[in-house]
């Protein structure tokens, strides 16, 4: 097939997806992205073989998870991630690292080709949190706004923020010294931005803003896209990972959006997830279908084994020290739910499998495994996290009032 024709499949999936999310979602919510990867499972070679790759697909697919992760450094309220249960989270996740990386490189060795290279992508891997699978959720069962939703934004945004840096620091390639530098100057780069971001802004730039929200001008998207160019262009110009640039866009957006255009900053961001979710972000997780290595996982070998395997070290890598290092006030129920929030995951181990695959550290099937796993997660560690939550009516910890739960929101699991 052409890449027209599977352009236009690809797009066709992303139409389908959502109807079926919204189908089922009246019984089961399920994340729409597992729609859209299991329907490129389907339309891929090893199913139906209708959808080839190529190099204008594997662009916007590239682009798709650029748009990803610059949402997902947008979703991040500095207002909430702050203080005690930053600290928490953040050594939660420094654990969660020295142990991933650890069972990561056992797991490895394991292996006929074994290797420390390939535990750093399976134990960077094992670190993340799906902070936008787990936000919607969150927010239909009205626990969003209460305390257990502010702790589980400080673990999350740690859980996708962490593992980005560590791709920066361990998976390029370069000695220890060299990425640290390199990110040291992309930290303070972000940081000059950052400070500019805050700043007051003229008038006549929150001017622009309002008088072409509404037309073809569209100043304020089309500066957005700007800073995240900018952004991926000073990643890449230090060869750091072109992620690191799209989240640390993310973040600097939300500060300029915040500041000098407040009343409309939600509309902004809708056109531009319009942008990312109605077109660049499904094209990325249809592709990650295609190119899904199903045979290899259903073969009976260790690809096969290793998804249960995989799934269990989410728990016991990410869960664990979350659990153990929760905010005293969260009683139990709460401590084991916020570890199956955690150890939700998918995105950001898309993005380290293909990164993997395309430095041939990672062999397809491990890569079939890992993802298979996080699938699962999506399905699985939400709703158990739900159950431990329930039965406390409108009370969260320590009876802090929780929102009630909206009637109509059932398919805005979308987002990831």
């Amino acid at each position: 097939m052409s890449h027209s024709g599977t352009l236009i499949l690809i797009m066709a999936i992303a139409v389908l997806a959502p109807l079926l999310a919204y189908g089922i979602g009246r019984w089961l919510p399920v994340p729409l992205v597992i729609f859209e990867i299991l329907l490129g499972i389907l339309v891929g070679p090893d199913v139906l073989g209708w959808a080839q790759r190529d190099e204008v697909i594997d662009v916007l697919s590239q682009l798709g998870l650029a748009m990803l992760i610059f949402l997902a450094g947008y979703e991040i309220e500095f207002g909430k991630v702050r203080g005690s249960t930053l600290k928490r989270s953040a050594a939660a996740w420094l654990i969660a690292l020295a142990l991933g990386l650890g069972l990561g490189t056992l797991l490895a060795n394991l292996g006929d080709d074994g290797g420390f290279s390939k535990g750093v992508f399976i134990g960077t891997a094992l670190t993340s949190t799906a902070l936008g699978t787990v936000l919607p959720v969150l927010r239909d069962s009205g626990d969003l706004g209460g305390r257990f939703g502010q702790v589980m934004m400080a673990f999350g945004s740690v859980g996708e923020f962490g593992p980005i840096v560590a791709m920066a620091l361990l998976l390029s390639g370069r000695s220890a010294w060299q990425s640290t530098a390199l990110l040291a100057t992309f930290a303070a780069l972000t940081a000059a931005a950052v400070y500019w971001a805050m700043r007051p802004k003229p008038p006549w730039f929150s001017s622009v803003i309002a008088k072409t929200l509404h037309s073809s001008g569209q100043f304020a998207v089309r500066f957005v896209v700007l800073l995240l160019a900018v952004m991926l262009g000073a990643s890449q110009v230090l060869g750091l990972d072109v992620l690191l640039g799209a989240f640390a866009a993310g973040l600097i957006t939300r500060l300029v959006l915040n500041g000098a255009a407040p009343g409309s900053s939600g509309e902004i961001l809708a056109k531009v997830e319009a942008m990312g979710f109605g077109f660049l972000v499904p094209v990325f997780f249809v592709v990650t279908g295609i190119e899904f290595d199903l045979r290899s996982l259903l073969d009976g070998g260790r690809a096969l084994l290793l998804l249960p395997v995989f799934l269990a070290l989410f728990v016991v890598v990410r869960g664990l020290p979350v659990r153990l290092l929760a905010p005293p006030d969260l009683g139990g129920r709460d401590r084991t739910a916020l570890m199956l929030f955690s150890s939700t995951a998918l995105p950001l181990i898309v993005a380290i499998t293909t990164i993997g695959l395309d430095d041939k550290v990672l062999a397809a099937s491990e890569a079939a495994a890992l993802v298979g796993a996080g699938m699962v997660s999506v399905l699985v560690f939400p709703l158990l996290a739900l159950r431990c939550r329930a039965g406390k009516g409108e009370k969260g910890a320590k009876g802090e009032k929780r929102e009630k739960p909206p009637r109509a929101r059932r398919v805005e699991a979308e987002s990831w």
